[in-house]
């Protein structure tokens, strides 16, 4: 199967920052899909993730459109459940949900959003997984938990198509999850080196198996810095020559990957051009 390559483009709501542009650029090029992150709370001027890749979709005609990844703290689940199949829905089918439990504490503390244990976290990202689920496909849906519930809830129209959920999501407990109830992993090189990929993954499959999912349906993505230029001596990202990016991320594929989110570092018009032109053609 044909690798899948997305770009991520900035959220900088800075003086002379082109996002629209970004993304049509992405298109032109031949890249799957674009992702933003969510970050909301910070003194960089940055644009809220889900109006932004609402007014990205409408600026583009083909390109995927993935949220990398949702806080949970930030929105109501239900809420969240009807946003998704809107722009699903107008977007032609385009659109990925991206979700994470919500690593960064001090934003939500900041925001005044529960502030949760890590086990608390993966407790609220189950609950609010059955609470989309249910909205999604259940005429009317309840779903009572600790940290989420709706009661006799009517979401409609219903996804016209499948909005896959695709979770950012690393400790066992929460691995476990995503193979029972989710459509697709998508980890950060940073959190998730290498070197634990071939485990993280093993353990999704085999959850995945023993609730009599098929491990082969979902995606196993894979968030990566590159760097397409001088070679830089970190691990957290690809750097190098065309070459040396091509046969890193075949390397990474290699541990059982079908889909890179790549992070431009660098210039990003400059570096969207040249991963399109000098490492596309040879990864697919």
């Amino acid at each position: 199967m044909a690798l899948r390559i997305g770009i991520n483009v900035s959220t900088a709501a800075t003086p002379g920052t082109d996002v629209v542009g970004s993304a049509r650029r992405a298109e032109e090029l031949g890249f799957d899909f674009v992702s933003a992150s969510d970050h909301l709370h910070g003194t960089h001027p940055s644009f809220e993730t889900w109006t932004l890749l609402t007014w990205l979709a409408a600026s583009t005609t083909r390109i995927g459109i993935v949220t990398n990844v949702l806080g949970l703290p930030y929105r109501s689940p239900a809420v969240t459940a009807k946003m998704a199949e809107t722009l699903q829905r107008l977007s032609g089918g385009r659109f990925v949900l991206g979700l994470g439990a919500g690593g960064a504490d001090s934003e939500f503390a900041a925001f005044g959003l529960d502030v949760r244990t890590p086990g608390q976290k993966i407790d609220a990202l189950a609950d609010a997984l059955a609470v989309i689920r249910a909205l999604w496909s259940d005429e009317s849906a309840t779903h009572e938990g600790e940290w989420y519930s709706v009661r006799d809830a009517h979401l409609t129209p219903k996804p016209d198509s499948p909005v896959p959920i695709w979770l950012g999501s690393y400790g066992p407990r929460a691995l476990d999850l995503l193979g029972r109830t989710a459509d697709g992993w998508l980890p950060s090189m940073p959190y998730a080196p290498p070197d634990a990929i071939p485990a993280m993954r093993d353990r999704i499959r085999a959850a995945a198996d023993a609730a009599s999912r098929d491990p082969d349906s979902l995606t196993y993505a894979y968030n990566v810095g590159v760097h397409v230029g001088a070679q830089v001596d970190r691990k957290d990202f690809v750097s190098g020559t065309p070459t040396e990016v091509v046969d890193r991320l075949q390397q990474l594929a290699g541990l059982g990957l079908d889909t890179f989110n790549l992070w431009p570092v660098g210039d990003e018009a400059e570096q969207h051009a040249r991963i399109a032109a000098e490492v596309l053609p040879a990864l697919r």
